[in-house]
């Protein structure tokens, strides 16, 4: 869909010969932080700014020379943008009376539209007298009632607190899965595009990082960027002991780490060991990493211990609530669990 994507402002590059293959029926997060070059992408696809160079097709067909009122691209916005004035049935038919649909049409889909979102009762309301999370769905049902070929989500969920959000994902989710609708959602929440997307983008000073499933970007992240930015990470100096076929073996203090990961460092090469916290095991019994207790917090059903390494290096663990009988303190081991290291990196500042 996307070929070589650049667009310039000046002498600044939002977005630097980006290429994304999306599949049909598929749903897609543009992924980074604020200045990456999600929102230029978006506008780009939407027909809003013209790129500097590159290509945007829909079905093998350049829409790059189309206005937006053309490309058949449904775009929900982060305030919604429904027009305050005009009932929930006639923002939603709103697109469809702007192309000359005949009144009976607009009624039927209207009404089809508000069944699919679960509003159809709602269409005599004002959207003042709707929640945030109905005009959502307002929002999106006017969407889909014009038929889009792609429908683009612009931090659709950012204006709703967490648990109405987690429910507003499912939503889409189901909603877009339902329609086959190919979907391209932009967000700077990792959580977010982990749990709804089927491939995400992660994008960062207009350059694209990586594009793979959720589960690849979390758990075999391509940069050192990727795998701070999404999810939390803890990084563990260490230096390069052998390289083999089957991964590299690495020193970290007085331990040695086989890992699974393949790379292009050498022996002897400062590196930074990569292990989430859900993927360390702590305890007193000697062996692994010896570390210092600094922070115990419970959240919910887990306890979150910070630890610091003989180095003074910070790192975070995870352990579920109910199998800790009493929260530990002073020094401990830790346990990597090296099947599910998520990354070897050179070490920027050996």
């Amino acid at each position: 869909m996307l070929e070589g994507i650049t667009h310039r402002f000046g002498d600044m590059v939002a977005a630097d010969d980006i290429g994304l293959d999306i599949r049909p029926g598929e749903l897609v997060s543009l992924l980074g932080p604020s200045g990456c070059g999600k929102t230029t992408l978006l506008k780009i696809v939407a027909g809003f700014l013209r790129q500097t160079a590159g290509d945007v097709l829909v079905d093998g067909q350049s829409i790059s020379h189309l206005p937006p009122n053309r490309r058949r691209i449904g775009i929900v916005f982060q305030n919604y943008a429904l027009f305050p004035h005009m009932t929930v049935a006639e923002n939603v038919g709103y697109g469809l009376a702007a192309a000359g649909r005949h009144k009976s049409e607009i009624a039927a889909v209207v009404g089809e539209m508000l069944d699919v979102v679960q509003m159809a009762a709602f269409g005599g309301r004002l959207p003042r007298e709707l929640s945030g999370g109905q005009q959502q769905r307002i929002a999106l049902a006017r969407c889909l009632a014009i038929r889009p070929r792609i429908l683009l989500l612009d931090e659709p969920f950012s204006a709703l607190d967490k648990n109405l959000r987690l429910d507003m994902q499912i939503e889409i989710k189901r909603l877009q899965r339902r329609s086959g609708i190919t979907t391209i959602l932009v967000t700077h929440d990792q959580e977010e595009a982990l749990g709804i997307s089927d491939r995400i983008a992660v994008l960062s000073r207009g350059h694209l990082e990586q594009f793979a499933s959720p589960t690849d970007i979390y758990d075999r992240p391509a940069s050192l960027f990727v795998n701070t930015f999404v999810g939390t990470a803890n990084l563990i100096r260490a230096t390069v002991v052998a390289i083999a076929a089957t991964g590299a073996t690495v020193r970290a203090g007085d331990v040695i780490v086989e890992t699974p990961i393949a790379t292009t460092l050498a022996p002897g090469a400062a590196a930074l060991l990569s292990v989430r916290p859900e993927t360390l095991r702590i305890g007193r019994a000697p062996g692994g990493l010896p570390a210092r207790v600094t922070a115990v917090m419970p959240i919910g059903p887990s306890l979150i211990y910070e630890v610091a390494l003989g180095d003074g290096t910070p790192v975070k663990v995870v352990q579920d609530r109910a199998a800790a009988d009493t929260p530990l303190d002073g020094d401990v081991f830790l346990t990597i669990n090296t099947g599910r290291i998520s990354g070897l990196f050179p070490d920027p500042a050996p």
